[in-house]
């Protein structure tokens, strides 16, 4: 490996999380978490930036949202956390949440990565970032094949997310790179269904996500 190559392996990154408010998020799970569904929400993102935070290609971890108790919460686990001035939507939040990244540590790449990845290790996130750096632009699909998980850009390369729908689709044909490797599942598994919850859980997930879905009488 040359010097180059060993250097961008260890390229240390910011991370951009967008956070819903908790009124609006997780709404296909309502019927199985019913009261239960906000503490879901929160639980899901707060074991996501746990794990993020853990990870040792990870420097900063940038939480944009609007609504104050994840706010808080997400603040007392380390994450910097911004609101979401644009108001525009996912993708004009990740920049937004980019460029107070990029304020904060510039020599580092920045990525915005899902707040749906509860069973998410630290050790496979840094795989998946080493292998990000290596190209200007990456993505991670999701389980699904359909959605982004992660979507990265190097120090110097425009940060360009297409997060939303068949992102997956759309990240291609914009000529990102995509990250396909083994024994990764934990940072492609998001958590939009009973279903992706279950199969979480079977994963691994983080304490707050296990705690809350004991709850729930589809998982007690």
């Amino acid at each position: 490996m040359s010097t180059s190559q060993s250097s961008a392996s260890h390229l240390q990154w910011s991370l951009v999380v967008p956070v819903k408010v908790l009124a609006r998020a997780k709404t296909r799970m309502s019927a199985a978490a019913g009261p239960h569904r906000e503490a879901l929400a929160l639980a899901v993102a707060a074991d996501t930036v746990a794990a993020a935070l853990r990870c040792d290609r990870v420097r900063t971890v940038i939480v944009v949202t609007d609504d104050p108790l994840p706010a808080a919460e997400l603040a007392a686990l380390g994450a910097r956390v911004v609101p979401d001035v644009p108001d525009a939507g996912l993708n004009p939040a990740l920049v937004h949440g980019a460029g107070h990244g990029r304020e904060l540590a510039p020599d580092t790449g920045m990525g915005a990565l899902s707040a749906d990845l509860p069973a998410l290790r630290p050790d496979e996130l840094t795989r998946v970032l080493d292998a990000a750096s290596r190209a200007p632009e990456s993505f991670v699909p999701d389980a699904a094949g359909i959605g982004t998980t992660l979507y990265t850009a190097r120090p110097g390369a425009a940060f360009s997310p297409a997060f939303g729908g068949e992102s997956r689709a759309a990240h291609r044909a914009r000529g990102v790179r995509e990250i396909l490797l083994p024994e990764t599942e934990s940072v492609r598994r998001d958590v939009d269904t009973v279903d992706d919850l279950r199969a979480a859980l079977a994963l691994g997930a983080g304490p707050r996500t296990t705690e809350v879905a004991a709850r729930l009488p589809a998982f007690a």
